[in-house]
């Protein structure tokens, strides 16, 4: 079935406001079919599986028909948990966040009956509940349903699994003869089809199939994740796997953003592809992906529909897409032409639900699996480089430096520990080595942990134009890969001589080996020191003493990092954003501290 625009669907301009809020950009295939059905006034029959929209299917429609200026109940959503319940109020409550005076009351059993009470008697326009509680609350006369305009019934076929018949039938019965009815089920069993019989009036039945097919030559494998930990689990497995060419598709326009500004950030050589870019943008990102000229692209499922890329080693769906189909075609993308490929999917809380239930529905082959350890990560990238290291001695294709070698031989270091230091070197470790000073505490204890910073080390984030920062618009310049990993990490980044122009005698902090870094962010933003200290180490991945004293102005804020950090500080933070406010942070020069 054809999806379109939800501006093409007759909705009420505050609800496309709505929608455009939350980042989607078009309807799915049940939103298409069922929204302008249900807007003429029709009952609707509607078949499709869990996660397909059928929340905003309904809900945007019975928005647009509720009438502010009463206070009655007019629509009455019945679903069979108390989970889906409050996780259905939460989606009207974004859906209808332009439509001043609307009101919405989750009724669920387990629940203070006084707070239902108090929500009813406010004046709670749409009420979604389970039908036990549904049923309590008519029986005491707290629930009137005399002015309702519309029942909606959402996974109908399990509410009849776990008993509710005689309640629905119940509830149904003492509804107005003139309200619209609204059947959803992801099978029609017989008991369902009385119901429509016996309640609806000429219903019209849309059925969205799902044609989606397990694609064999792809290694499908889900994480359960946490909102939050998703990005340190998304680079964790890039470098674990070295993967060097794959996509991520986000579910809005705004994580889309959010999530290219952040693997920027990182290192990652990325670029972005939504709806709000230009079709000459889009033409200029992809043949610059084609030629792999950056290392992952970022996109909703709008923008990607018809790329026509090869050799993909990776997809990965960072937001759990609306269907099994949708699903589909992501992970379709990779594994073509008889090679093999790999799509990783993350989950967190009611999505795995969802996902759980797409696998049986469309007979997906999924498996879990746990990220990554930063052991694993720590062995992975030792392994790369060290694969690097012998492919490059068997080839023989390199300079010879016996003379240098001598001349360290006859000094009296040892040739381990000659070879140890130039790998530190390599992976950026600051020359003098791990003696004194905030390096020393942050210096690799053994060769293995200096692979942090390099598994990687030839790769160069060619940042993309809109990646350029606010400070001249000069564009983020180009670095090695840092280690993407959640834990603080104990090799520092590599320090640089000058960035943008910045000299490093430019100014001392309060203590010694300390220089004061100005940040364009202060009280008026709420900054607290902690997301100071939390945002330098979480961005630079340099531990949190390196950091000293912190002055929090109006305006501003003055914070202390050890010297031989400090423009690896201000070239990681530049462009970041604290507080909502993207970050042109510089060394301090000694006026910003009156």
């Amino acid at each position: 079935m054809d999806k379109r625009l939800f501006s093409e669907l007759g909705l009420s301009p505050e609800a496309l406001k709505a929608v455009e809020k939350m980042g989607f950009e078009e309807a799915s295939p049940i939103q298409t079919a069922v929204i302008p059905t249900v807007l003429t006034g029709r009952d609707v029959v509607g078949q499709s599986s869990t996660g397909s929209g059928k929340t905003a299917a309904f809900a945007l429609p019975a928005i647009d028909k509720v009438d502010t200026h009463s206070k009655a109940v007019q629509v009455l959503i019945l679903l069979p948990t108390r989970e889906l319940a409050v996780q259905v109020a939460e989606e009207v409550a974004k859906l209808a966040f332009f439509k001043r005076g609307l009101r919405e009351l989750p009724v669920y059993g387990g629940q203070s009956y006084e707070r239902q009470f108090r929500g009813l008697d406010a004046g709670a326009q749409i009420v979604i509940g389970t039908p036990g509680r549904l049923m309590d609350h008519m029986e005491r006369g707290s629930l009137k349903l005399d002015k309702l305009k519309m029942v909606i019934l959402d996974e109908a076929d399990r509410m009849l699994d776990m008993g509710f018949r005689d309640d629905i039938e119940k509830i149904l019965s003492a509804v107005p003869e003139t309200r619209q009815l609204l059947f959803f089920s992801a099978t029609m069993p017989r008991a369902i089809q009385d119901l429509i019989k016996r309640f609806s009036r000429d219903p019209a039945w849309i059925k969205v199939e799902s044609t989606a097919q397990n694609a064999p030559q792809v290694d499908q494998v889900y994480f359960e994740v946490d909102r939050r930990s998703k990005i340190e689990a998304l680079t964790r497995l890039i470098d674990v796997h070295d993967f060097r060419f794959g996509i991520i598709f986000c579910s809005t326009k705004i994580m889309c953003d959010e999530l290219a500004e952040n693997l920027a950030a990182r290192g990652y050589a990325v670029d972005r592809l939504h709806g709000d870019i230009t079709q000459m943008q889009r033409n200029r990102v992809m043949e610059k992906f084609r030629r792999r000229g950056f290392e992952f692209l970022v996109a909703t499922d709008v923008a990607a529909r018809g790329l026509d890329v090869d050799d993909l080693e990776v997809v990965f769906n960072y937001d759990l897409p609306n269907d099994a189909e949708d699903y589909t075609h992501r992970i379709g993308r990779t594994g073509r032409a008889g090679k093999s490929g790999r799509a990783f999917t993350f989950v967190s809380g009611r999505e795995l639900w969802m996902l759980q239930s797409m696998i049986r529905y469309a007979k997906l082959k999924i498996r879990r699996e746990n990220i990554p350890s930063l052991d694993q990560v720590e062995e992975a990238r030792e392994n790369v480089f060290f694969e690097k290291l012998r492919d490059t001695l068997n080839a023989g294709k390199f300079r010879k430096q016996d003379r240098m070698i001598d001349r360290l031989l006859e000094q009296g270091y040892m040739s381990t520990d000659i070879c140890s230091a130039l790998i530190h070197l390599l992976q950026g470790g600051p020359a003098g080595g791990p003696t004194g000073g905030p390096a020393a505490a942050s210096a690799p204890s053994s060769t293995g942990s200096a692979m942090k910073a390099g598994a990687k080390s030839e790769r160069k984030n060619d940042a993309p134009a809109w990646a350029a920062k606010k400070a001249g618009g000069v564009a983020a310049p180009q670095r090695e890969r840092e280690a993407p990993v959640a834990e603080f990490s104990s090799g520092p980044g590599a320090p640089r001589d000058q960035v943008d122009g910045f000299q490093p005698e430019a100014r001392t902090g309060r203590e010694q080996g300390f220089t004061t870094i100005f940040l364009n962010v202060g009280r008026k933003n709420l900054v607290t020191p902690a997301d100071v200290v939390g945002k330098i180490a979480g961005v630079t991945r340099l531990p949190a003493s390196i950091v000293g004293a912190i002055d929090i102005h109006q305006r501003h804020t003055l914070v202390d990092v050890a010297s031989d950090q400090a423009l690896f500080v201000v070239e990681k933070l530049t462009g970041i954003r604290v507080k909502g406010e993207s970050l042109v942070p510089s060394v301090a020069t000694g006026q910003e501290r009156d």
